[in-house]
Order: structure tokens, then sequence, then C-alpha cells
């Protein structure tokens, strides 16, 4: 199983669109994909039409103990699932601070449970507390949204710092894989300004013995378009809701990119199955 946590602390830089389209493409792939929403305004979970209302069971229950993943999970389409959020994780991050091992709870939920997906994709909330933790030990890869906006690159250095972190300390397997830039306007001037700038910052020889060492700038620009912001709202990925717009377009292009890294490290024959396969 690829996994995939979906993370930046700045709110408002299409991380939870990401994470839903990007996994609905790849599902429209054949591949059988989980969305697990660890965000406590549960975005994610409300954008592939799951609401979880009060006293019904959600991620917050299996990292209380009380429930398995098998348990809470959903179905939201043909090869996607969702383990769906509710604002209870608000509370989880007081009570879980006593707990020995708190940032293992989802991995060791995970080993049980999760090895039945090809893909595993976190929608983390924006914070850096217990619950993004227990997304980057669960996980092998990062996926970093950026919107092309110069506020947008502020605490670029302390999310990195905290990957570079985790990855001593709690998970080696741990890196950063690419950045996707988001909300992209090809029209402006800073658009491309930052873009250049982010592509640069990356490339630099600066992060040898990082996480983020050969991290790379996504070639897919996620543009600016309305069809994604309305998606949302009616409970359906954007392949759903307009499979003809811009948006849809974009995130089937950054599906096949990260499909293409998925079978970089795989042998050459491995790589005959899977394109005969698609």
């Amino acid at each position: 199983m690829r996994s995939i946590a979906i993370l930046n602390q700045k709110g408002g830089v299409g991380k939870t669109t990401t994470a839903v389209n990007l996994a609905s493409a790849i599902a429209r792939k054949g591949y059988k994909v989980c969305v697990l929403d660890l965000d406590p305004q549960a975005h994610a979970s409300l954008h592939l039409g799951i609401g979880v209302a009060s006293g019904t069971e959600s991620i917050y229950q299996v990292l209380m103990g009380e429930a398995s993943l098998e348990e809470v999970r959903h179905q939201a389409g043909e090869n996607i699932w969702c383990i769906p959020a509710h604002l209870d994780l608000a509370a989880a991050e007081m009570e879980l601070a006593g707990e020995v091992g708190r940032e293992m709870i989802l991995r060791d939920a995970m080993e049980v449970h999760g090895q039945q997906y090809d893909y595993l994709i976190i929608d983390c909330p924006p914070s850096l507390g217990v619950l993004t933790l227990n997304a980057l030990a669960c996980v092998d890869e990062v996926f970093l949204p950026l919107q092309p906006h110069f506020l947008a690159l502020h605490g670029l250095s302390k999310l990195l710092r905290t990957v570079d972190i985790v990855s001593k300390r709690i998970n080696p397997e741990l890196k950063l894989t690419g950045v996707v830039l988001c909300l992209f306007e090809s029209g402006t001037r800073l658009a491309g300004e930052v873009a250049g700038d982010v592509h640069e910052f990356f490339s630099k020889g600066t992060a040898e013995g990082k996480t983020w060492a050969g991290a790379e700038v996504f070639q897919t620009r996620i543009r600016r378009n309305i069809r994604l912001a309305e998606a949302p709202s009616f409970g359906q990925s954007i392949f759903d809701y307009d499979p003809n717009s811009n948006g849809a377009e974009d995130y089937t292009n950054l599906a096949r990119e990260v499909l293409g890294l998925g079978l970089a490290s795989k042998s050459s024959d491995e790589k005959m199955v899977e394109s005969a396969a698609a």
C-alpha cells in the first residue's frame, strides 16, 4: 500500500480538495483507495458525501480505542472508501495528551486493517499537533499543497522541520515527495514567480540528508476553478460534479504523475503488468 499524507499547517491552500479529488482520480484508474479524514472540520468526509451525525462512529473512536478502522469506514464510490472525521476530533489533542505512544495509535490501527487498499490518502488538519503526528507516523510520503502566494510560503521551514524530526524519531520511512501548486492563476506574474521560487528551493542541494531531499514540484498545476469550489456542497468529487471541467482535467493529470512516481520504484516487469492492466 502506498500511504500519503496531504499536509499544510496553513488553511485555504487546497489541501482537502487535493486529498479528495486526487483519491477519486486514482480510484477511477482501478486502484482501491482509502481517504482518511483527520481534520475535525470533516470537510473531506462531507466532500465525499459522508456526513457523520452526533453519536455516529468516526476516526475519533478509533483513536480512543473504541472501534476499529473496519467498523467506521464507509464506501464513497467505486474503488474508494472514507474513514470519516467528526468535530469530536477537536478534543482528541487534549484527551490523548497523557497517552503513552499517542503518536502511534493510528499506525497500529492501520497495521491491523489498512493493508487492503492500494492507496491510503490522509487529509491532515491545518496544524502540527497530535493528529498530524499520527498521520506522519502512519505514512511513507507527504504531499504539500501550496498556493502560489508569498504568504503561503510563510511557515514552510517549520513544516519541513517537523517532517524531518518525525522521520528521525518516529518514522524513518517518511519523506516529502512533492509540492502541488493549487489555486494557480497562470495569467499572473506572481504565480509564476512564486512557482519559480518553490522549484528553485527544492532543486538546491541544501536538502542532503533531509526527508525532503529529492522532493519535486509536480508539473501539474491545479488551476483556480469555480467548479472545484462548488463540488463539496453537493457531496461529490469533481469527477461526479463536472467531469469536463478544468478541475477534473488537472486532477486527472496529477493522478497520472502520482501513479508514475509509484511505478518508478518498481521493476520493469511490474511496470509492464500495470501498464497492460491500465
